[in-house]
């Protein structure tokens, strides 16, 4: 069945419909990764977005459901040049039509990603229809693809209730190691999420208590932390710091998650609540951004964002700069920053935007990219023992 692209500039491409059966409108953005196709789809920061893959066989090694990031996918839409039928790979579960179909979820294969790319980094991210019906009148269809917003979406993708991921093991417990930590399926969709992580190094942070904000976070930030020996309680959004602080964690992390950072107006306030403490806190990309708009700090709208695991950032303390996975559509301002507040740590090495921030006298930074990324880079990871060593007391810089 053929499906059309219908962007708000009146371009639009032909190609064959794939997933679900249904016509959707989002914002269309675009990712670089060459794999990670499944952990791209259930990151819970594309709730609101369709996902234009530039890479050109998607789906070629299936569906490998412990590799998910969440229990389902959250983009509106997928967007592949080829899509593999007949996935080669001994953990498949299931083709990605077949995962696109069951969580209704539609697309179209065969259409000029890069050509679409291109589009997309001159004219900037545009809202765009999925559609298969071939007698479409665009006179009609403009005017709802102009008024499109990803709305509040960080409310959609949360956790309604908090949970608790257990440290990892003793390797005395625990028998031999293993090379990644994941999640229990089955302890997943009944709601005990309490299955632990495999020890794949020294528990660090054995006896820490962290508490995770759920803005939309990858299964992977609390297996970050539990794999060096942290307890993680996750807190759904729209928790009230009170609660947060009562729990007297060793630390606070803000995760990931969608859309605009000033739509989250209430979650901002509470934020302000947990700067005031003295509790170390880490945050990453829509957190990092949260933290800022906390403390007066600006953010804006990028023309095409960061999507994708090849984005170097530098590191302004020492210089050296590190590969990184990044999935985001705004950006901290920085040109008015109050260095008595907070001073910049990373800036991207490609086009100079903000990458990370350091808070003045207090034991908090944050990073706009993504340390704890499956399938990688793990050029970052090390940020995670630096909160480690900042709830220990420790000179996190070391």
């Amino acid at each position: 069945m053929k499906a059309f692209l219908i962007l708000e500039d009146g371009t639009v491409f032909e190609g064959i419909h794939i997933g679900a059966h249904r016509e959707i409108i989002s914002e269309i953005v675009f990712n670089t990764s060459m794999a990670g196709y499944l952990e791209v789809l259930t990151d819970p920061s594309y709730a609101g977005q369709a996902v234009c893959m530039t890479y050109p066989l998607i789906g070629n090694y299936g569906i490998c459901r412990d590799d998910m990031e969440s229990l389902r996918p959250w983009p509106d839409a997928l967007l592949v040049r080829e899509l593999s039928r007949i996935p080669s790979n001994f953990r498949n579960d299931c083709t990605i039509q077949q995962f696109l179909e069951e969580n209704n979820v539609p697309g179209i294969a065969g259409i000029d990603t890069r050509a679409l790319t291109k589009i997309l980094r001159e004219k900037g991210t545009m809202n765009g229809m999925v559609t298969t019906d071939a007698n479409y009148d665009f006179a009609l269809i403009q005017p709802k693809l102009k008024a499109y917003t990803t709305g509040k979406v960080v409310e959609r993708v949360t956790c309604r209730e908090k949970y608790v991921v257990k440290p990892a093991l003793d390797p005395a417990e625990n028998g031999p190691l293993s090379g990644a930590a994941r999640f229990d399926r089955a302890a997943y969709e009944s709601g005990i999420r309490e299955k632990r992580p495999t020890l794949v190094k020294e528990l660090n942070g054995a006896g820490l208590r962290v508490a995770l904000m759920d803005f939309g976070a990858k299964k992977n930030i609390a297996h970050s932390l539990a794999e060096r020996g942290c307890e993680v309680t996750v807190f759904p959004a729209t928790t009230p710091a009170e609660e947060v602080i009562a729990m007297k964690p060793d630390g606070i992390m803000l995760s990931n998650g969608p859309g605009d950072p000033k739509e989250c107006t209430g979650i901002i306030e509470e934020i302000k609540k947990l700067y005031a403490t003295d509790i170390p806190i880490f945050a990453i990309c829509l957190g990092h951004q949260l933290m800022a708009l906390a403390n007066g700090c600006d953010t804006h709208k990028m023309k095409y964002g960061h999507r994708g695991g090849n984005h170097p950032v530098k590191d302004l303390a020492d210089g050296r700069v590190y590969i990184s996975s990044q999935n985001h559509g705004y950006v901290v301002d920085t040109d008015n920053l109050d260095p008595k507040i907070a001073v910049p740590a990373f800036i991207n090495v490609n086009d100079g935007t903000n990458e990370g921030l350091t808070y003045t006298g207090k034991n908090i930074f944050t990073v706009q990219y993504h340390p704890e990324a499956c399938p990688g880079p793990q050029d970052s990871r090390y940020l995670f023992d630096r909160f480690i060593q900042m709830m220990k007391g420790e000179n996190c810089n070391a």
